[in-house]
């Protein structure tokens, strides 16, 4: 059996941050398991992709805000692999709505999937990791701009608020059941833009960055990877923002 490690990325089955982190780590020798819930299609054309590049990778369905699923799927990534090594829950939803029109519903259901939904694979992830000697890792995906919040956003800036003290609790839960699990935090900035961007929204974006830059996403994942490796960090929120969180400008949309 492989000894390289397996890692499981929610979210990764579509062209956002999560499958880039996915195809970083599948290059640099890990197991990759990917996770999709909707997107079917794109999970598998992913998976060929992978397998066409020499990365050994599975495709896992579920929804992450169903106990019952999220079980189910860590059952099968362990019939797989045999293991589990690290857990990067980038699975999220946004969408802008006016404060006036965001409803209960908006919040329950920003709170199911950016919350509940981290909570449930963190929580599998770290008690099979904790039932290893080796331990293992898991990295939570927060945002910079819970910091700086930008209006139209209120129900996901609310839901993503609440990662950092989950972090928190979960590397504080795991480490007393076995001090080699660790659990850390990324707060992303303009990491990766949306396919649809105006060059105008692109300028835009890299102005209200201190380094000048955007779009991304190699950043983030090489940051995955330190998270993942260091074995004498946990409990940290690392923002990989190009200095957004800090920038003194004005917020922008």
């Amino acid at each position: 059996m492989s000894k390289a490690k397996v890692i499981l990325i929610t979210g990764s089955g579509r062209n956002r941050v999560g499958n880039a982190i996915a195809w970083s780590l599948g290059r640099a020798g890990r197991r990759i398991a990917l996770h999709y819930h909707m997107s079917q299609n794109e999970a598998q054309e992913t998976l060929q992709a992978m397998h066409n590049a020499g990365i050994d990778a599975a495709a896992f369905q579920a929804d992450v805000t169903n106990e019952s699923q999220v079980d189910q799927m860590f059952s099968e990534v362990i019939s797989r692999f045999g293991r589990l090594d690290g857990l990067v829950t980038t699975a999220s939803i946004w969408s802008p709505k006016p404060i006036e029109a965001t409803t209960a519903e908006d919040l329950r259901r920003n709170f199911d999937v950016n919350t509940l939904g981290v909570f449930l694979c963190a929580r599998r992830a770290g008690l099979l990791m904790a039932q290893q000697p080796e331990g293992g890792a898991i990295i939570t995906f927060g945002d910079w701009a819970i910091q700086r919040p930008m209006t139209d956003y209120i129900a996901y800036y609310t839901s993503k608020g609440a990662i950092p003290t989950l972090t928190h609790a979960l590397a504080v839960e795991l480490a007393r059941r076995n001090p080699r699990v660790r659990v850390n935090c990324i707060h992303p900035g303009p990491v990766l833009l949306p396919s649809d961007a105006s060059p105008a929204k692109h300028e835009r974006t890299i102005e209200h960055t201190l380094l000048k830059q955007a779009n991304r996403p190699d950043c983030v994942a090489h940051a995955v990877e330190f998270l993942l490796e260091n074995e004498f960090v946990t409990g940290v929120c690392l923002p990989v923002d190009a200095g957004r969180t800090i920038y003194g400008g004005d917020s922008f949309k």
